[in-house]
């Protein structure tokens, strides 16, 4: 499944990479996640590795890597995340001091698990974008 969400915020461009390049950050704007934390060294880039721990829909642990690291223009991850190997793609473009968010999810499941995962398409999106209005109001809070 595939789906796009976008959201504007009242934040640089710069500052909302920022935020969003620092993944132990998810926490604070993912409902479903209690924790991520970095498993490689070094500056955050392409091949940094992180873990996280979810809390819905099921307790769990997953991994996901940074795939695409552009310094204020776009971040890619690629990774399991609950049931679904995805790539979620965060590109970054700026109008004065406002930021527009287009985030890409593709989002596979295997077996008996693609079929429940084409028919929660629309719920999936709409928790996506859920999270995306609290980064706003995080992010337009300061």
């Amino acid at each position: 499944m595939k789906f796009t969400n976008v959201v504007t915020i009242d934040r640089p461009r710069r500052e909302v990479f920022a935020y969003l390049a620092r993944f132990e950050n998810i926490p604070r704007w993912n409902y479903a996640i209690s924790e991520t934390r970095k498993l490689t060294g070094g500056p955050v880039g392409i091949g940094t590795r992180y873990r996280q721990a979810r809390t819905l829909p099921t307790p769990s642990e997953e991994e996901f890597e940074v795939v695409e690291f552009e310094p204020d223009r776009r971040l890619s991850l690629d990774g399991d995340l609950a049931v679904f190997h995805a790539r979620a793609r965060y590109d970054l473009e700026s109008a004065g001091d406002t930021t527009t968010l287009t985030n890409t999810m593709d989002l596979r499941a295997s077996g008996p698990l693609n079929l429940v995962a084409q028919l929660a398409t629309s719920r999936v999106q709409a928790a996506v974008a859920a999270n995306l209005r609290t980064l706003k109001e995080l992010l337009e809070r300061g």
